[in-house]
């Protein structure tokens, strides 16, 4: 889902509150996106995040390249969306390895947070995952951007009707 855009104004609030709580960030306002391919996923995604359970994800190589965006650096800010495409968290990359999905290793798969956390669950995931949206399909030899990061501010969930939620709505993927 990643290259959502939120409305300007939430991302300016955003980011301004983000710039009070850590005087040291910079002015320009960081690359605004949502994990996942579903509102949903994007939902579930983040609360792993704003839980800290979620410090990596990896990305297909391939869909960087169709889309025409650059592999992320170490040191590079983004803010994470939610699944409606509100900015709920800042996070910081502080790893970035490109290897065959075969090459994956466990402490990447624990990093990402997902199912049970093994190897073999973020082998199942992201298999299905890249299988259904990645722009060219899956292969156990598929370049694979795995990339760890810190959050570094967050967000509480707004409930429709105002009141807080908790940020863990759904199943975790």
């Amino acid at each position: 889902m990643s290259g959502a855009e939120p409305g300007g104004d939430d991302l300016r609030a955003f980011w301004s509150t983000a710039r009070g709580g850590i005087p040291d960030l910079p002015d320009a306002m960081p690359e605004a996106w949502a994990f996942g391919a579903t509102p949903e996923h994007a939902d579930d995604l983040l609360a792993l995040v704003l839980s800290g359970t979620k410090t990596g994800t990896a990305s297909a190589l391939w869909d960087i390249e169709a889309d025409g965006d650059s592999v992320p650096e170490v040191g590079e800010l983004s803010i994470i969306l939610d699944g409606r495409g509100r900015p709920r968290a800042l996070i910081e990359t502080t790893a970035i390895d490109i290897v065959a999905f075969s090459a994956v290793t466990a402490e990447h798969a624990h990093a990402e947070g997902e199912g049970d956390r093994t190897l073999a669950a973020w082998r199942d995931i992201h298999e299905r995952f890249w299988s259904e949206h990645g722009r060219r399909g899956f292969s156990p030899e598929m370049p694979v951007v795995c990339e760890r990061f810190r959050a570094l501010f967050g967000t509480a969930d707004e409930a429709p009707d105002g009141e807080s939620g908790d940020g863990s709505r759904g199943k975790s993927a």
